[in-house]
């Protein structure tokens, strides 16, 4: 049967069951290969057929109710088309709607947001190793999200050899309701226990966020991480900038040239402009050769950009290289190297005391 609307809805009944819980759909309404797929995912619900029709009596046991709708009166709709990514948000939603946290005060993690001076300069690759650390130091459930909203040109799923991860167009696909999503458990996990939000798999026009989307993506990630890691676009736009001002700090990435050096006094410049050169901002050098600092030293380019490098990190093509195409740590590629090192201290300035804090630990 096809129905009149073109929007679906996945509503929660009054009465939950109390043993096995049970997904009721309207024939049509979801198609068979996406039961099949929500079936894998949920493997502990029921899912049954109640008709064509939106039932008049759904029965006291079911759960979750998917009907077809022609209005929007209903506790989650979900424009068509839709995968299986976006049903699985809505139903792990509705089914942790009554136990979720909504005090986003006292349970706040904090979330630092990398930016780029220009494309290529091994920002992304730098913060999953950073990441990779930090999820090593922190044990058993570390609490830390890789969100990677270079919706253009993001690689962070390649690094973390994470093929099937959530992406960016997946949860802004729910809408409105985006901060509830349960990320803690939706996003896909990597053996080192790190979350990963991927970029969208095709090439994603930048306005596909808005600072809307971007306040709840945030919330969301802070109520369920100690440390989120936003890795942005090179480029500004309102919802980038909005990411600066909700973020804790800030990591500026770069490469020792004369363009990079100018690229890097725009980025702060633009900083500045916006009200976020208040925020802590640490600022790397990466893949310093010999060569190149004798072409332009260190000490120049600080003096050109107006501060000190916080971390300047050696190039080591083998060492990077080996662990970006594998999709591992460096101490897997090579162990003990000076990048690996210089790669900790930026950790510690990423993370500060994330991990740490008192507060955080649930």
């Amino acid at each position: 049967m096809q129905f009149p609307g073109e929007l679906k809805s996945v509503a929660a009944s009054v009465q939950p069951s109390a043993n096995s819980q049970r997904v009721a759909y309207a024939e049509g309404a979801i198609s068979s290969a996406e039961i099949a797929a929500l079936a894998n995912l949920f493997p502990t619900l029921t899912f049954e057929p109640i008709g064509p029709a939106w039932p008049n009596h759904p029965g006291h046991n079911v759960d979750i109710l998917v009907i077809g709708l022609s209005a929007t009166a209903a506790l989650d709709v979900i424009p068509l088309p839709a995968n299986e990514a976006v049903w699985a948000l809505a139903i792990e939603r509705l089914l942790t709607r009554n136990t979720s946290d909504r005090d986003h005060g006292r349970k706040s993690g904090q979330v630092v947001a990398v930016l780029k001076a220009g494309g290529g300069v091994g920002a992304t690759s730098l913060s999953v190793q950073a990441s990779y650390l930090l999820a090593a130091r922190a044990g058993t459930n570390p609490k830390i999200c890789y969100a990677d909203l270079d919706l253009q040109f993001g690689a962070a799923a390649l690094y973390f050899d994470l093929n099937e991860a959530l992406t960016v167009t997946d949860c802004v696909a729910v809408g409105e309701v985006l901060e509830e999503t349960q990320f803690a458990t939706a996003l896909a996990a990597h053996k080192s226990g790190i979350r990963v939000l991927a970029a969208p798999r095709e090439a994603t026009a930048l306005d596909v966020l808005t600072p809307q989307l971007v306040e709840g993506l945030v919330r969301g990630l802070r109520r369920d991480f100690s440390l989120t890691i936003l890795d942005l676009p090179s480029l500004w736009t309102a919802w980038t900038n909005h990411a600066l001002h909700l973020a804790d700090r800030i990591v500026l990435v770069t490469q020792l040239s004369v363009a990079h050096v100018h690229l890097v006094r725009r980025q702060l410049g633009i900083l500045s402009l916006q009200g976020l050169d208040t925020l802590p901002l640490t600022l790397a050098c990466n893949a310093v050769t010999g060569d190149q600092q004798t072409l332009l030293s260190i000490k120049a380019a600080e003096r050109a950009i107006g501060r000190s490098f916080d971390v300047v990190l050696p190039e080591d093509t083998r060492a990077m290289g080996g662990a970006v195409n594998q999709g591992l740590p460096l101490s897997e590629v090579r162990r003990g190297t000076k990048l690996e090192k210089l790669v900790g201290q930026l950790a510690d300035k990423m993370a500060m005391d994330a991990l740490v804090a008192p507060h955080l630990q649930r």
